[in-house]
């Protein structure tokens, strides 16, 4: 039996031209960037090209890129950045409920660090409240971080919209990209960002490396120390071997966004549409909204995420859910309380399957009907 992994959305497959690129550069460019011989200037050499790359990609500077080790990073990096450096216009922020937790737990840290956080409400079509975001600024909100694309719905969120209240605001703007990044068009400027994350492991590049868009007015303050690299923001020796993989990464992904878009709605028309004919009793999360084509997050009435994902896994099929499974006991998905109600049916029975690079029609049609079997068996 042949796995078949619907997880994409956690993290994906290295895509091999990408893991080609780590090994030349691991054999042929270990020098350090910092070092001023020729072994450290081809170091740079190679961070300078990646940074261009992964500048024109949303649109931005090469000077306004960042790299660190991935989303939670530069998550971090931005709410407790720009929160310290900015204190003295404000201790205010803004957020959502359904942000991923590098956010949400960076936004606590700040709570007890005795700034005012306000968590946005999330309508049951999976988009934020957008009127109780206008409402809650405030004088002093310095900052206000909504991602992109929800991680678990895959629901669009008004970026643009956002982007463009807060144009005359003093208060910076902060959007997760991560899960729309290479798969729909960005453009910092056109969006109205002040900083933006992207992590590499979601786009068939290596984990371990993702990069922060910072504007060049934002007042932000580094959150390690050690050397002078990432221009003062970001200390430690670059991942250079984890940098040029991300780089062929972007450059693949942005060659093939359009192409990507096309199988992957395809895979999720088809995994649903097998469903259907499977007679499966079963409702989508966010259905009314704008959603990327690779993510869909399934309700199964009377079914439970403990036993569909244990399941699911003996039969070969690699899903998941927003819900935190400990022993014994599931907690709820915090993404679809938010949309929902703490007691509502779907927290506990919902999951999330992304399509990608590992997928072809086979195997989704197979999964599919795999899925339903189960599902028909424990749903009897």
């Amino acid at each position: 039996m042949k796995a078949i992994y619907l997880d994409h959305a956690a993290t994906t497959p290295i895509h091999p031209d990408v893991l080609q690129v780590m090994v030349e550069t691991m054999e042929d460019n270990f020098g350090n960037p910092s070092s001023v011989h020729s072994f450290g200037r081809k170091a740079r050499q190679l961070l300078d090209k990646a940074r261009m790359t992964a500048a024109k990609s949303i649109g931005a500077s090469e000077k306004d890129i960042i790299f660190t080790s991935g989303g939670t990073e530069a998550d971090n990096l931005a709410l407790l950045g720009v929160a310290e450096a900015n204190r003295d216009k404000g201790k205010h922020i803004i957020t959502t409920k359904m942000e991923h937790h590098a956010t949400l737990h960076a936004a606590q840290a700040l709570e007890k660090k005795g700034y005012q956080v306000t968590y946005l409400d999330v309508l049951e079509n999976g988009t934020i409240d957008y009127e109780q975001l206008k409402s809650s600024l405030r004088d002093d909100t310095v900052l206000v971080s909504v991602m992109m694309v929800n991680n678990e719905t895959g629901v669009i969120q008004p970026i643009e919209e956002i982007g463009n209240l807060l144009k005359e605001h003093q208060a910076y703007f902060h959007t997760d990209a991560v899960q729309a990044y290479g798969l729909l068009p960005i453009n910092v400027t056109a969006l109205g960002v002040d900083l933006l994350t992207v992590s590499s492991h979601k786009i068939n590049g290596p984990k371990g490396v993702g990069f922060l868009y910072i504007h060049p007015d934002v007042k932000i303050n580094a959150q390690q120390f050690g050397g002078e690299q990432e221009r003062k923001r970001r200390a430690g020796t670059e991942n250079v071997a984890g940098v040029a993989g991300f780089a062929k990464a972007i450059e693949i992904s942005m060659i093939q966004r359009e192409e990507r878009i096309s199988s992957y709605q395809k895979y999720r028309d088809l995994f649903l549409e097998k469903l259907n004919e499977a007679a499966i009793d079963f409702s989508i999360n966010g259905v009314d909204s704008e959603r990327v084509p690779n993510v869909v997050n399934i309700s199964f009435p009377c079914a439970n995420v403990e036993q569909l994902l244990t399941n699911f896994d003996l039969s070969g099929i690699a899903a998941s859910s927003g819900s935190a499974c400990t022993a014994g006991s599931v907690e709820p998905s915090h993404v679809l309380t938010a949309m929902f109600s703490e007691n509502n049916p779907c927290t506990t029975n919902s999951i999330r399957f992304s399509f990608g690079y590992a997928n072809n029609e086979g195997n989704v049609v197979e999964a599919a009907e795999k899925v339903g079997k189960i599902v028909q068996r424990l749903t009897k």
